[in-house]
C-alpha cells in the first residue's frame, strides 16, 4: 500500500513550538484523511529546529465510493420545501429522486452516489487546507504573500506512491510555492539541495547530510554525549529535562562541548550559577561528584562540527557567562546588604490582588495563621511566625528578580546569612512546597505549619471573593495549593481539622482534590464521595484512613454482599417513601418484629451499630468495617426470608423503618449508597 511523505523547510522554529506542532500535523493531516475515506496503518510526525516532517504509510490508492440516502419532504409538501430539498441534495429535478413510504406516509428520497477519488488527489486538496489552518501560537507573513507561518518557508516535500514503485509527486502550490521531492540537509554543513523518495530513504539522506530528524533521538544523542564529556574529565553531569527537551530544540545535528568559568563565581550559590548559564546560554552545568557542589565548567550543545574543534563557539559562551555570571555576583552581594526584615515595608505598597489587599496584608495573615496551625502541628510558635514574615521577602530581591525560579530558596541563602535559625530559613524555602506531584513535601514542623498557612490563606482568600477553578481554567494554582496541603496532612500524619481555618464550603474542594490524589495512588474515588458525605469530616487524615479500611472492607465477599445489600434496601425505600410522600425514619416496634429473619436482623443492627461507633471513636476503622460485616447474613437472611411490603400496614412500615436502620447503621462508616457497584 502507498506512503506519504510531508516536509515543511523553514526558517528556526521555536522550540517551545516543536513538539505540539508536530502533534498537529500529524492530527489534522490523519483527520482530514480518515474523514475522505482514507484509512491509513500508521503515522508518525517529526519536527527539527527548521523541518516539520510526517510519515503516513499503509495508505489506500483511492478512497471508496459513497452512496448516501437523503429523506426530504413528504409528497405533496409547498413547492418551496421541494425546490429547497432539490438543491440541497443536487439533483436536477425532483424527477431524479425516488419516493419510500413510511408510517406518516410517501416521501422524497434522494439517493445521491460519489465515486471515490485517487489517494494522491485528495491529500493534494488536504495539505493546502492544513497548512493555512495550522494553529503557530504565533506566526508571520513575509514578503508580499498572504501565507502565514511560523517563520517564512522556503519548500515543501510531498511525496506519494508504495514501496516497490518509485513514488510521485504530490502536486499542490500554497501561495507560490510549489510541492516536489528536494529538500536540504544541514544549514553550514550540507546546505546543497537533494531529492528523497519515501521516509526510510529521506531519514538516511537526512542523516548524511547532518540532520537527525528525531527529537527524542537528539535528546538521547544529548544527554549520552554529555554524560560521557562530563565523566571524562571527573565530573558529574546535572540533569535537567526541560533543558534537555529544549536543547534539542535548537540543533539538528548536536555537538557537545565543554567550557569554562573563572572559580571566583563559585562563591555564588549553585543554584543561581546554574539558572544563570541555564536561562542565558541554554548550557549544562557540572557538579563534583565527591562533595556534590558545582565545579566552574559547563557542557554547551553546539549545531556544528566546527573546523577548530569548537575552540571559536566555546570562547563564545564563555564570554557571555562571564559577563552574567558577573551580574550574578553583583546582585547577590547587593542583596546580602539589606536584611530581609528591612525590605516589608516595601509590600505596604504592592497589591497582592485588589480585593485582597496588599502583599503586607498577607503576609499578616500568613504569620497568623502559622502561629495558629504551629501549635497544632507541634512547631515553636515564635519561629513558624518569625519564618512566616520573612517567607516573601526575597520576592523584593535583585536575584529573585532576575531568576523567579529561584524564590523560597534565595530567602534560605539570605536568612542563613543572617544568622536566622536553621528551621526559619528552611521554612522560608520550603513554604511554597509541594509545587508538584514529585515534589518533596515539607517535614520540619515549623516548615509544615508555614506551608499550610501560605496555602490555606490563598484557598480562603480567592474563595471569599469567588475567584474559584472553573474547568481548566486555574490562574492562582488554587488547585495545587489544596493537593499541597492534602499531601503535606497526609505525608505527615497531621491532624487538622479544616473547618477550624478553611470556610465550609472549600470542603468540597478538598473533596475533589483528594479524591485525585486517592486515584493517583490506585484508590477508588468513589470511597472518598462515601466518607466525606458524613456529617463533620474535615480530618484530612481519618478521611484516607477510612477510605482506606473502606476499600479492604469491599474487597472481601461480606463487604461485597453488605453493599449490595444496602443498595437494595436504599433502592426499596425510595421508591416507597417516594410513592406514601413519607420518610420512614425512627426506630422500628420491635413488638411488630414476627418473622425470625426480622428479629435477627434487628439484634445485629443494635450490636454492630454500637460496635461500630465504639470503634470510630478510637479511629479503628478496620474494626468499625468487622462490626459493619456481622450485618452480611441478617440482612441476606432478611432479603431472603421477609416480604418487605406486607398487606399488613403498620407491619409494612415497620419493616421499612428496618431498611432505613440498615442504612442508618452502615452511615457509621460511610454514606454506602455513594459507592458504587
Amino acid at each position: 500500500m502507498p506512503d506519504l511523505l510531508l516536509e515543511f523547510l523553514s526558517e528556526e522554529i521555536p522550540a517551545r513550538m516543536q513538539a505540539r506542532a508536530a502533534d498537529d500535523l500529524k492530527k489534522m493531516v490523519t483527520d482530514a484523511l480518515v474523514e475522505a475515506g482514507l484509512v491509513y496503518e500508521g503515522a508518525s510526525a517529526y519536527v527539527t529546529p527548521r523541518r516539520l516532517a510526517l510519515s503516513v504509510h499503509g495508505l489506500p490508492t483511492r478512497s471508496p465510493d459513497v452512496k448516501d440516502e437523503r429523506k426530504g419532504p413528504k409528497v405533496g409538501a409547498p413547492e418551496a420545501a421541494v425546490a429547497g430539498f432539490v438543491k440541497a441534495a443536487g439533483l436536477k429535478s425532483i424527477d431524479e429522486a425516488k419516493v419510500q413510504q413510511d408510517k406518516k406516509g410517501d416521501f422524497y428520497v434522494a439517493v445521491i452516489e460519489k465515486s471515490g477519488r485517487a489517494a494522491i488527489e485528495v491529500v493534494a486538496d488536504i495539505v493546502p487546507k492544513v497548512v493555512r489552518s495550522f494553529p503557530w501560537p504565533k506566526s508571520m507573513r513575509w514578503g508580499a504573500g498572504a501565507l502565514n507561518w511560523v517563520r517564512p518557508l522556503h519548500s515543501i516535500v510531498a511525496t506519494f506512491g508504495p514501496e516497490t514503485e518509485e513514488p510521485e509527486i504530490v502536486k499542490l502550490s500554497i501561495d507560490g510555492l510549489v510541492s516536489g521531492d528536494e529538500t536540504r540537509g544541514h544549514r553550514f554543513m550540507a546546505p546543497t539541495p537533494f531529492k528523497v523518495k519515501r521516509f526510510a530513504d529521506y531519514v538516511e539522506k537526512l542523516e548524511k547530510a547532518k540532520v537527525v530528524l528525531d527529537p527524542a533521538r537528539r535528546r538521547d544523542m544529548i544527554l549520552h554525549d554529555a554524560k560521557n564529556l562530563a565523566f571524562a574529565q571527573g565530573f558529574e553531569l546535572v540533569e535537567d529535562e526541560g533543558l534537555l527537551a529544549e536543547a534539542a530544540g535548537l540543533v539538528e545535528w548536536p555537538v557537545m562541548l565543554m567550557g569554562s568559568f573563572d572559580k571566583a563565581f563559585l562563591t555564588i550559590p549553585d543554584e543561581v550559577i546554574r539558572a544563570t548559564i541555564r536561562n542565558n546560554q541554554k548550557c549544562f552545568v557540572l557538579r563534583d561528584p565527591q562533595t556534590g557542589k558545582l565545579t566552574n565548567k559547563f557542557i554547551l550543545v553546539a549545531n556544528e562540527e566546527a573546523t577548530d574543534g569548537g575552540k571559536a563557539i566555546i570562547a563564545g559562551n564563555e564570554r557571555v557567562i562571564r559577563a552574567r555570571l558577573s551580574d550574578a555576583k553583583f546582585f547577590y552581594e547587593t542583596d546580602l546588604k539589606t536584611r530581609l526584615e528591612d525590605r516589608l515595608p516595601k509590600f505596604e505598597q504592592i497589591v497582592f490582588h485588589e480585593k485582597l489587599g496588599t502583599q503586607a496584608e498577607r503576609v499578616a495573615r500568613i504569620v497568623a495563621l502559622a502561629g495558629q496551625i504551629a501549635q497544632i502541628v507541634g512547631a515553636d510558635p515564635v519561629k513558624a511566625e518569625r519564618a512566616a514574615l520573612l517567607c516573601k521577602a526575597d520576592l523584593l530581591t535583585e536575584v529573585v528578580g532576575e531568576f523567579p525560579e529561584t524564590q523560597g530558596l534565595m530567602g534560605r541563602y539570605y536568612a542563613e546569612a543572617q544568622g536566622e535559625n536553621e528551621a526559619v530559613a528552611h521554612a522560608i524555602e520550603d513554604h511554597y512546597k509541594p509545587q508538584g506531584p514529585k515534589d518533596l513535601v515539607p517535614a520540619d514542623p515549623v516548615s509544615i505549619a508555614v506551608a499550610l498557612a501560605d496555602k490555606i490563606d490563598m484557598l480562603v482568600g480567592f474563595w471569599a471573593i469567588d475567584e474559584k477553578p472553573t474547568g481548566s481554567k486555574d490562574p492562582f494554582a488554587l488547585r495545587r495549593a489544596a493537593l499541597g496541603v492534602i499531601r503535606i496532612v497526609i505525608d505527615n500524619n497531621l491532624r487538622l481539622p479544616l473547618n477550624k481555618f478553611a470556610k465550609g464550603d472549600l470542603l468540597p474542594f478538598f473533596a475533589d482534590r483528594l479524591k485525585v490524589q486517592l486515584r493517583e495512588q490506585g484508590a477508588r474515588h468513589d470511597l472518598g464521595d462515601a466518607v466525606f458525605a458524613l456529617d463533620g469530616q474535615d480530618d484530612l487524615l481519618l478521611i484516607v484512613r477510612r477510605v482506606e479500611a473502606l476499600g479492604k472492607f469491599l474487597d472481601t465477599e461480606d463487604g461485597k454482599n453488605l453493599l449490595a445489600g444496602v443498595k437494595r434496601a436504599s433502592n426499596i425505600l425510595r421508591i416507597e417513601e417516594k410513592k406514601d410522600n413519607t420518610s420512614y425514619a425512627g426506630t422500628p416496634d420491635t413488638k411488630l418484629l414476627s418473622v425470625p429473619e426480622e428479629k435477627a436482623l434487628a439484634q445485629t443492627i443494635a450490636v454492630a451499630r454500637k460496635d461500630a461507633s465504639a470503634a470510630i471513636a478510637k479511629e479503628d476503622f478496620a474494626a468499625a468495617m468487622s462490626a459493619m460485616a456481622k450485618l452480611r447474613a441478617p440482612v441476606d437472611a432478611f432479603f431472603d426470608k421477609v416480604t418487605v411490603n406486607a398487606d399488613d400496614k403498620a407491619v409494612r412500615e415497620n419493616r421499612l423503618k428496618l431498611l432505613n436502620e440498615i442504612r442508618e447503621a452502615t452511615r457509621a462508616v460511610a454514606d454506602f449508597s455513594r459507592i458504587e457497584g
